[in-house]
């Protein structure tokens, strides 16, 4: 596990004094939620699994406006590497408040050409790999008597979507993930929630084929993308002391596309 470390310089906001887990944070999504966290005074610990340079550059961010970051690699979906990251935070920072699990991936492919590999290595990142972090963070969220779960679901775990099999397998899982863990934890006060993204304005849909963006955008009611920033005011909001009654919930940020 290969960390960097960028020191504080006195964030202060209504996260001041918070750690922060967020897994998959090198880009995306996941980095703005960092953002958002740090720029309400989080420690933000930056999981990733893919490129460490991406990662740097968000916590190189994050510094430069004030906050404070690290980065951590780790593969989620490796039961026992997690368990060693959640120590070495422990170890390290003797809390941690509020974890994010983001960290996700995608195999699309018509169920009948889909691969047995494609399958299981979504639902091994996007499902198991937040069981991996609940399930070893659990124990010092009810040491704690608090905590903030976010678990980054999507419109296609509660619509479906064609060609998305193992992915909609994945957040719908998710979504049973949060509900049941929120059922769990909540007498000890640890609130667990879930945001679905619909069609968000990110490097991966930037990718796609014109046609297709238009497509995405037409099955909006509000007609347009969501924005990461969307994403991760939400996500700061449910991670904050203004969410404490709010939990085993899946909030929708879709302009309208699970109506």
């Amino acid at each position: 596990m290969e960390e960097k470390m960028t020191e504080n310089k006195g964030s202060a906001g209504e996260l001041a004094g918070k750690v922060a887990l967020v897994t998959g944070a090198g880009r995306g999504i996941g980095r703005g939620i960092a953002g958002k966290l740090a720029a309400q005074g989080a420690v933000v610990l930056i999981n990733y699994n893919g490129s460490q340079q991406r990662a740097r550059e968000a916590a190189e961010e994050i510094i430069k406006a004030g906050g404070s970051a690290e980065c951590i690699g780790c593969d989620v979906s490796d039961f026992t590497a997690c368990g060693e990251m959640v120590d070495n935070i422990i170890k390290k920072y003797g809390h941690v408040d509020i974890l994010v699990n983001n960290a996700g991936v995608t195999r699309d492919n018509l169920i009948m050409r889909m691969s047995e590999e494609d399958y299981d290595r979504v639902l091994d990142i996007n499902l198991k790999g937040a069981f991996n972090t609940i399930r070893h963070l659990s124990r010092q969220f009810l040491k704690q008597r608090s905590g903030k779960i976010v678990n980054i679901s999507s419109v296609s775990g509660v619509l479906g979507n064609a060609g998305q099999a193992n992915y909609s397998a994945s957040k719908a899982g998710l979504i049973g993930l949060t509900k049941s863990v929120a059922r769990e934890l909540a007498s000890r006060g640890i609130c667990v929630n879930a945001v679905a993204p619909g069609f968000i304005d990110t490097e991966m849909t930037q990718a796609l084929p014109e046609k297709a963006r238009e497509a995405g955008v037409a099955a909006v009611p509000m007609g347009r993308m969501g924005s990461v920033e969307d994403i991760a005011e939400l996500v700061a909001f449910l991670a904050g002391g203004r969410s404490d009654y709010i939990t085993g919930q899946v909030i929708c940020v879709d302009g309208g596309m699970a109506i």
